[in-house]
């Protein structure tokens, strides 16, 4: 991964003639690979093709490290790097997720996420480390120049928050590098 912290998971399959069964998480599993969290939220979204949620983040002291997915259709997900002193401050990955590769990405705290939707309709799922604090919920704009972030869609849907959201250089954050991945 060209970022430090984030990790990129597969899901092992295992399948038959009805189909396939895959352990998408297992505490030991994921601790044995570097994500010793507790995850204490489960998170279900819908949403229509060009659909952008993000770019988003929740700030200590109750700072949300996330394990996303996607249970129907496709999605381009981007975790961006806001720890300060970071080598890789203000850089992003990009990823599709989708139903059929059964890719999983986590993300620790420190960095912030969003994705946009490219099929016609996509259920995502994410487990958090953190409970939703919406006191502590931060964001900066999805186009971000500084951050130049290179969407599939030039025109997607938002929410009327995420089109006043800050750039990510005026964006409150406390993140710091050293502290936030070991």
């Amino acid at each position: 991964m060209k970022i430090p912290g984030l990790i990129l998971v597969e899901a092992t399959k295992f399948p038959d003639d009805r189909g396939f069964f895959a352990e998408t998480y297992k505490r030991s599993d994921f601790a044995a690979n570097g994500i010793p969290e507790d995850f204490v939220q489960d998170n279900l979204a819908h949403s229509t093709m060009g659909t952008l949620r993000g770019l988003h983040y929740q700030i200590e002291p109750k700072p949300q490290g996330k394990l996303v997915s996607v249970l129907s259709g496709d999605v381009y997900d981007v975790a961006v790097d806001i720890r300060k002193d970071s080598p890789t401050f203000g850089q992003w990955y990009g990823i599709l997720l989708s139903h059929s590769n059964h890719q999983m990405l986590y993300i620790p705290p420190g960095f912030a996420h969003g994705y946009c939707v490219i099929s016609d309709e996509a259920t995502f799922a994410y487990k958090v480390t953190h409970e939703y604090a919406a006191e502590l919920e931060r964001g900066f704009l999805w186009n971000d120049p500084a951050v130049s972030i290179d969407w599939p869609v030039t025109n997607p849907k938002l929410s009327a928050r995420d089109t006043q959201m800050p750039l990510l250089s005026e964006a409150e954050n406390n993140f710091h590098y050293k502290s936030s991945v070991p």
